[in-house]
Formats: structure tokens, sequence, C-alpha cells
């Protein structure tokens, strides 16, 4: 736990200022490719800290192969505060959709603010930036149950990821994450240490052509998060040996 929570606290220190400095004399469409290109490769050498010294294991091949499909909504649950870090670690042109308190925050806010994430303080605002973003041709990480998973399986689903999807006309891939232990849950305490091997596992669920009526979207996101995860818990075992990064 220390390794892992204080490598992830060196990484954002280091960052920040850097992200700082450079939103500030970049102009925006390049300070965003490389926000993007920096927090993605940070990610990747933090999931490999993970695995190498912290005691982690991690299925994620499913993940593989997102990056080149294109601009889309990338929906999963939220059961950690790992899960952003995971995709990120695959998708290279990706951005998240994140609370607006995070991106004001001194530690995470200017990197963010340079990659050109997507604060969630207005509904409206949030579905015209992602629109934008997708335009662009990013992907869109977000996590429709708007906060870390607090009744299981999930919460019930905000339609604003079905929105963004139906606005920008782009697929929407679903994924499943999930966890060995709820390590970094919303009930579990930062520096209380997790079980080890935490087992991490990524599945695609389903994949929703460009829908008209971000209702129709959310109601078939929603049964096909809730029929996934009921037959994950069934079916997964512990992994026994690292799984590679990608």
């Amino acid at each position: 736990m220390a390794l892992g929570l204080g490598t992830l606290g060196v990484f954002c220190v280091l960052w920040w200022p850097v992200a700082a400095v450079l939103a500030a004399v970049m102009p925006e469409a390049t300070g965003q490719r490389v926000g993007r290109r920096a927090l993605h490769l940070g990610a990747r050498l933090y999931v490999r800290w993970l695995q190498l010294a912290c005691g982690c294991r991690f299925d994620l091949q499913a993940l593989t192969g997102l990056a080149q499909e294109g601009p889309m909504v990338v929906a999963a649950n939220h059961p950690s505060l790992l899960d952003a870090v995971l995709l990120l670690a695959y998708l290279p042109n990706a951005v998240c959709v994140m609370k607006t308190a995070l991106q004001d925050n001194w530690l995470f806010g200017p990197a963010a603010r340079l990659a050109g994430f997507v604060p969630n303080r207005d509904a409206l605002e949030m579905v015209l930036r992602g629109r934008e973003v997708l335009d662009g041709g990013a992907q869109l990480i977000i996590f429709p149950e708007g906060t870390r998973t607090v009744q299981s399986p999930m919460n019930t689903l905000q339609s604003g990821a079905a929105m963004i999807a139906t606005k920008a006309k782009v697929p929407m891939q679903v994924l499943t994450l999930t966890y060995s232990s709820p390590y970094l849950g919303k009930h579990w305490p930062l520096f209380r240490p997790p079980q080890l091997p935490l087992v991490v596992r990524a599945r695609r669920v389903a994949r929703f052509a460009p829908a008209e009526h971000a209702q129709a979207l959310t109601a078939a996101m929603e049964a096909s998060f809730q029929q996934a995860l009921a037959e994950q818990e069934e079916t997964d075992v512990p992994l026994h040996a690292t799984a590679p990064a990608g």
C-alpha cells in the first residue's frame, strides 16, 4: 500500500508544476495532446509498478485494441479509485469526465486541465464539451454511476453518458471492472491496506451503435451492466500469475 499510493503521489507532485507551465505556454490543442500522452505513459508505468512491487494481478487484455477503434464513449462501472488509471493505461488519446472538485484540486487540476478533461459541474456543459472531445477524435471515459459504487452490484446509472453518445453520434463501449476486494472503494479508508494479491479484471460487456434516444440507451446499458456483473460474480476465479499490462 505504501509503495503503491506513495508512487502515485510522487507522480502527481512531479507532474503538476510541469502541467501548469505547459498549459500556460502551449497552444491548447498541442497541450492536450502532450497532456493526454503523458497521463497515458504515467498510467502504464504505474500499472507495471503495481504488478511488480505491490502484489497486484491484472487481467486487462479486454482493453487491448480499444485505442484503435476510433472515437467512442467508454463507459465502465466504478468500484475503485484505481479505475481511471487502468483505463488511461490503454487509451493514449482519452479524456475523462471527472468531478469538478478533483479538477479544481491543486494536485490533480493542472494535469486534468492540460489534457482537456471534462468537469461534471453542469450537465449541459458536460454534454457539449464531451461532444467536442469526440468530434476531435478522442475517446471519452465516463463512469455513469456518477460516483464510486455504493449499492452492489452498481448504483443506478445517470443519463450523461448516453446523452453524450447520442449527441456526438458515436458508439458506446460498456466495460466492467471487478476487484477481488473493495480496495479504494467508496467506503474503504485511504490508508487501510488491501488484501493481497489484489486481482483486477476488465471485461468488454456490450457495444452499442450510435443511438437516437438517450433514455433507451441508458436502460440498455444498465441492463447489460447488471447481467454481466451478476454472471462474473458467479464465474470469476483468482488469478495466480501476473498478467501483462498490454
